[in-house]
């Protein structure tokens, strides 16, 4: 059968396709088989930098061009030529090591440093610093500018509807009044915060050998400075070295990663429930897409489909993230496999997160706000203002204040009328009763145009 999105498995490559091409070169096997080469080539120019391994003499230009356009080079055409070494030795790394040393077969000075390829590693040398890479460009290049979009849609509506009073729902029920784009100023500052902490995790990575003790290292070259030399490799790569270790890098700090992302994606799993409901009621109207169908047979339907798509993706992406965070961190004694294949989906995870930020992006960008259902809700629910006239009371030690005010309105419905004979009843100031006397649920709303309009 020929291959096509129609006949993928996962729907990150099939259905989706076509919303995660940015990740194909980062989180693929052929991403992950490019980073490989790129964390040998690292350590190869590493040691031919030292002195002190007089084995392997300085690189000239031409060599280093040379390496460097190997990794340029790599295409998914020479990812295939990887994978038909794997084929006979069954190992990944080691094909690796073997496809570096066919291709500076060809170049007289590099193959004389052909066995310092993949010199004192072990593979998960190799492969610590090649997930490390993948972490960190899914950081950088998918979800830090698509988290950014998600930000400044959501910061853009908190402006736009920072004096737009809604009524809140306090367990379900009708509650003091506040602004939709105070509602949304609260999205914002929430993921911003997260979003800091996300964007400063170190990812971290080691090239210390079989047991994180460089044993076969020092028996080789035993005056070597082998933890700055490793910690000079790594942090040539944009990663931080870390010092202890067994064969694995302990994924700590990967835990750290899916926790945060995690909490990002918990917050958006709220906002998107929080408008799928907004919509529910008719707080906003949605914008009708020419041709869509909403129903298969309900002709009139407009679906929040946007906003379900998003829950359903942040929900998947959070299972893997809360199983990473759980499961990476353990490994038996020294090092088992069990942490290999979770690994191989760190890029799934990510898909699903990135299928999620984009179905809000196109969600909000069909969001109008609905002021005549808004206008609606504030008039027929007056007892709101229940609050602040019990307040107002009990500034003035009017006993029973609390009592009065449930009495006059809890389960029931007022009107204005109701309310105003209420509030020209009581033993107030005139001042404190003019004043009350001008509120309505749409102007009860506090500071809230305030933080809507600052600017985080």
């Amino acid at each position: 059968m020929k291959s096509s999105p129609l006949t993928k498995i996962s729907p990150v490559d099939g259905r989706y396709a076509n919303k995660t091409e940015n990740l194909q070169n980062i989180a693929s096997e052929y991403g992950l088989i490019k980073y490989r080469v790129i964390v040998e080539i690292a350590w190869l120019k590493q040691l031919a930098e030292r002195p002190d391994i007089a084995e392997l003499p300085f690189f000239s230009q031409e060599a280093s061009d040379f390496l460097d356009n190997i990794v340029l080079n790599f295409s998914p055409e020479e990812a295939t030529h990887v994978k038909e070494f794997e084929a006979t030795t069954n190992h990944d790394v080691k094909a690796v090591e073997y496809y570096l040393k066919e291709k500076i077969s060809g170049n007289a000075e590099l193959f004389e440093a052909s066995e310092f390829i993949h010199f004192a590693c072990t593979s998960e040398d190799i492969n610590n610093l090649a997930y490390g890479l993948m972490l960190r460009d899914m950081r950088e290049q998918v979800l830090i500018p698509s988290l950014k979009k998600v930000l400044e849609e959501v910061n853009v509506r908190a402006k736009e509807y920072a004096d737009v009073s809604i009524l809140s729902r306090t367990h379900g029920q009708p509650a003091s009044p506040s602004t939709m784009g105070k509602e949304f100023a609260n999205v914002y500052a929430r993921i911003n915060s997260q979003f800091s902490t996300f964007r400063a995790i170190n990812i971290l990575g080691k090239i210390n050998g079989a047991v994180g003790n460089y044993n076969a290292h020092l028996i080789a070259y035993p005056f070597v400075d082998w933890e700055s030399l490793s910690a000079k490799m790594i942090e040539s790569l944009g990663l931080t070295s870390n010092p202890y270790t067994t064969q694995i890098e302990p994924h700590d700090y990967i835990a750290e990663y899916a926790d945060a992302l995690c909490r990002i994606n918990t917050i958006l799993i709220d906002f998107s429930r929080d408008i799928w409901s907004y919509v529910a009621i008719e707080y906003f109207k949605q914008k009708v897409v020419k041709n869509e169908v909403g129903s298969s047979t309900m002709p009139h339907k407009v679906n929040p489909i946007d906003f379900e798509n998003a829950e359903g993706n942040l929900g998947i992406a959070n299972a893997l993230l809360n199983h990473f965070s759980a499961k990476l961190p353990i490994s038996r004694w020294q090092r088992d496999l069990s942490d290999s294949t979770v690994l191989r989906n760190l890029g799934v995870a990510v898909a699903h997160c990135e299928i999620a930020y984009q179905s809000l992006l196109k969600g909000m960008s069909k969001l109008e706000i609905n002021v005549d259902q808004l206008d609606i809700d504030l008039n027929k629910n007056i007892e709101v203002l229940a609050e602040p006239i019990q307040t107002v009371m009990r500034k003035n030690k009017v006993s029973g204040a609390y009592e009065k005010l449930k009495e006059l309105t809890r389960g029931q419905k007022l009107d204005i009328e109701k309310l105003e004979t209420f509030i020209s009843s009581l033993d107030l100031p005139e001042e404190d009763k003019n004043q009350l006397q001008k509120l309505t649920a749409s102007n009860y709303i506090g500071i809230a145009s305030k933080l809507a309009k600052k600017e985080n």
